[in-house]
């Protein structure tokens, strides 16, 4: 396929998603459930015909290569269909955000004003591996009245097609334009870069997947791009904190899912108690496979430990590695996530009410908690049913995106007969 193609299929499949957009705007929510509810039986009954499409890319994925965990984020296992249709069938049960009013106040001149939530437009998804993502994130945007163009790995592309063509075949049959969802047929890279470049059919970008393609989309989209680079989060021990919960807290955000970006990688002890907390949580991670990597005053409180190198401090390791340092004072400790943090989530363990007010005021992170672990930064855990990322910047959402998040607000003004003097 030439360029020129490329960037005419691309196109084309813009200007139907936006034109699809407007009706999907409106459309009442018991057929957006239904949709959904329908999907996630056809997913039930074409679990034939989705793991032949899966088990190509398996196939071609070995030939290639790839390694054992990326096979295995790429394979739709029956586990892996249960939760999709689990998903589809938990966004169905969310309360539908669109159409909402709220803030209503009339005001001196006679008007009343108030905002109503919207939907965004057109979602453009990039993502990697995964394509339980292309159900995931089309789910979400569906029910938040959003059309969403989606382009996945080249390595999942029989699947992204599949699942695709499984929702659209509902959509059909529901007399919902199937172009709401779309999957980009095309596994050449410069589909991204004509993607990135359609800001007058898509209104946001949301890309999923590491940091060298979150880097990529963000520097060359003329789009708005919602961005999360890495989970860089820390854990700070202050003076008076409970050890036992600290190192209960420590274990869980270390050791639990050590892969995934609200894992903990930092570990700040105020002085005062490291003699103390460090020798124990470090035993126990130890005893967990842990590496530790640490300052000089931590070294000389844990044997065994490795002294942290310059790239340690801020490195998101998605492995059981995490970086300790002794601080002097909660000051160095915010001073440390303020150079260091990448925005993710933060969190202080402490008896201190006043210090853990200034930690949440101070501490810049989507998500900042007191004396809970980093690993409770999810869209599920925190109550929005389902999560299409985390944003780390703060236009125009901050931390887990749910259904709210893949919407906005407009005015809307109330009159009878008021003119402006």
């Amino acid at each position: 396929m030439s360029e020129m193609t490329i960037q005419q299929v691309v196109g084309d499949m813009a200007v139907k998603a936006k034109s699809a957009s407007r009706a999907l705007a409106t459309l009442p929510t018991a057929i957006k459930n239904e949709v959904l509810l329908q999907t996630a039986e056809m997913l039930l009954k074409e679990q034939a015909f989705i793991a032949a499409e899966n088990a190509k890319d398996l196939a071609a994925g070995r030939k290639k290569g790839l390694s054992a965990a990326m096979l295995d984020r790429l394979e739709l296992s029956d586990k892996v269909i249960r939760s999709m249709v689990t998903g589809l069938r938990e966004v169905a049960a969310l309360p539908d955000p669109v159409g909402g009013v709220d803030e209503m106040k009339r005001l001196p001149t006679g008007i009343t004003v108030g905002r109503m939530r919207v939907p965004l437009g057109v979602v453009g998804m990039i993502y990697e591996s995964r394509p339980n993502v292309t159900i995931d994130a089309a789910a979400l945007c569906l029910k938040a009245g959003n059309a969403v163009l989606l382009r996945g790995g080249s390595e999942a592309i029989n699947s992204n097609l599949a699942l695709a063509a499984i929702l659209q075949k509902v959509l059909e049959s529901l007399k919902v334009d199937p172009a709401v969802v779309q999957v980009i047929p095309v596994v050449d890279r410069e589909a991204v870069n004509h993607m990135l470049n359609l800001e007058e059919y898509l209104d946001v970008i949301i890309p999923r997947g590491g940091e060298g393609l979150i880097r990529f989309v963000a520097e060359n989209s003329r789009i708005p791009v919602l961005k999360h680079y890495k989970g860089v989060c820390h854990l700070y021990m202050d003076k008076d904190a409970d050890v036992d919960m600290g190192v209960r807290i420590v274990l869980n955000a270390k050791t639990q899912r050590p892969g995934v970006c609200n894992a903990l990688e930092g570990l700040l002890v105020h002085r005062d108690i490291a003699g103390k907390f460090l020798p124990e949580v470090s035993r126990q991670l130890m005893d967990k496979g842990v590496e530790l990597r640490g300052c000089g005053r931590s070294c000389s409180l844990v044997p065994g430990m490795v002294p942290a190198t310059d790239e340690d401090w801020g490195a998101e390791f998605l492995d059981l590695i995490l970086a300790v340092r002794v601080v002097d004072s909660m000051d160095e400790a915010l001073s440390y996530i303020a150079q260091y943090g990448s925005q993710h989530t933060e969190t202080i363990v402490t008896k201190s009410y006043e210090r853990s007010q200034r930690f949440l005021r101070e501490a810049d992170a989507s998500a900042v908690m007191v004396n809970a672990s980093t690993r409770f930064n999810d869209g599920g855990q925190f109550g929005l049913g389902a999560e299409i990322g985390i944003s780390t910047t703060k236009l125009h959402a901050y931390g887990p995106m749910g259904l709210e998040e893949l919407t906005t607000r407009k005015f809307i003004v109330y009159g009878e007969g008021e003119i402006r003097e």
